[in-house]
């Protein structure tokens, strides 16, 4: 009886430390890393970003409602009436280019999906003009304290449309 009851305790230490060599296991294993919709805080956070960042474009002094682009000019003095609606527009379009569960939809097609050359065509921005636009999401990142990583991240996402929301600029 000894010899099954030693059995037993052997048995069932061998299977405890099965169990924790299954649990440690599992903790150790790598974690899915988060969306950058995620790791930016989600659409609120988002909005709140785009929302400043909407508001210092106006006020820029290259790009904004002194710009000397006329067609800048033009939009940030005489169609701030449709500028809710454009935050609300560039709020779901970076929460669709960072990942996360919301559904952009432009008002003018671009040739892809997230493509912005025709809602700026007729803007005719500069080379120049994308940069100092950058600069100024840029700065709103910092603003909010977006992490550096995240920040870049951001960043890189809105360079990679340089050439689309240039194209009525390279088209004249």
């Amino acid at each position: 009886m000894k010899t099954q009851s030693s059995i037993i305790k052997s048995f069932a230490i061998a299977m405890t430390l099965i169990a924790l060599f299954v649990a440690t296991s599992m903790q150790a294993a790598p974690q899915t890393e988060k969306s950058l919709y995620e790791r930016l805080g989600g659409v609120f956070a988002i909005a709140a970003v785009v929302d400043h960042f909407s508001d210092a474009v106006v006020q820029n002094p290259i790009v904004g409602k002194t710009s000397k682009n006329p067609a800048l000019r033009e939009w940030h003095t005489k169609n701030l009436g449709r500028l809710p609606g454009l935050k609300f527009m560039r709020t779901l379009w970076v929460c669709q280019i960072t990942g996360g569960p919301f559904k952009f939809s432009p008002t003018k097609p671009g040739k892809t999906e997230l493509g912005l050359e025709e809602a700026h065509r007729n803007l005719k921005i500069s080379p120049e003009e994308f940069d100092e636009v950058a600069a100024e999401l840029g700065r709103s990142l910092d603003f909010a304290k977006v992490p550096a990583r995240e920040k870049g991240e951001v960043l890189a996402a809105f360079a990679a449309h340089k050439n689309e929301v240039t194209a009525g600029h390279q088209a004249k």
